[in-house]
């Protein structure tokens, strides 16, 4: 479904221009009152990269050519290292995760270890033990993955919060301590970016950056 900019006016009756079906518009609750029922029935029937934070959908950006590869390099990598070791298990970012109450999230790559399969659930999993976020250019984007959901994934629980930065090319990787994050590295190229919580798993800084630098800019 299309949604319409902010302050649209509809054409008036003399106007040739299509005119919208108003009264579809309507079947829908305003921003700021959807219910997570509805949030995610909604999703349910949609292609669309869409999040929910207290009752408001959050529409986030299609993922670049440049998005994908450093996504398919973590996905891979991560789930080869999990799949092995019949850890658990490594979801993409169709992946709907409750955080905290009224707060639905699609992180780009997810893990959630064996012992904590009980928050596994068909539509959306209540919970989960590492994030990976990769940050797009737009500044919206930026500030809700360094600053909203680094707090709201420690809010969460989440043991571990990586954020891949193409731009600034470095990989952090916070581990969680007590109800707040801590940086426990800040890995660039040449770095080895390490879990805390998956020991041995690590991801070749310069590598990952080097795959998508080979994709169109």
């Amino acid at each position: 479904m299309t949604f319409l900019p902010p302050n649209f006016l509809p054409p008036s009756l003399e106007s040739s221009s299509p005119e919208y079906a108003w009264e579809v518009a309507m079947l829908y609750p305003p921003q700021g009152l959807w219910t997570e029922s509805e949030y995610l029935t909604f999703t349910d029937g949609t292609n669309h990269r869409i999040e929910f934070n207290d009752g408001r959908l959050e529409f986030l950006a299609m993922p670049t050519e440049v998005h994908e590869e450093l996504w398919e390099f973590l996905f891979l990598a991560l789930r080869q290292f999990v799949n092995s070791r019949q850890l658990g298990k490594v979801r993409s970012n169709g992946m709907r995760v409750r955080t905290i109450p009224q707060k639905y999230r699609l992180p780009d790559v997810l893990f959630l270890g064996k012992e904590n399969f009980h928050k596994r659930h068909n539509r959306a999993w209540d919970g989960i033990d590492l994030a990976m976020e990769i940050v797009s250019d737009d500044p919206k984007d930026r500030q809700r993955d360094y600053v909203d959901k680094l707090a709201e994934y420690a809010a969460a629980g989440i043991a571990e919060y990586w954020i891949i930065d193409y731009q600034q090319r470095v990989v952090i990787v916070n581990k969680l301590v007590g109800d707040k994050y801590t940086e426990h590295g800040r890995f660039t190229d040449g770095d080895q970016a390490a879990s805390v919580l998956l020991a041995g798993f690590a991801i070749d800084v310069k590598a990952l950056f080097e795959a998508a630098d080979e994709m169109p800019q």
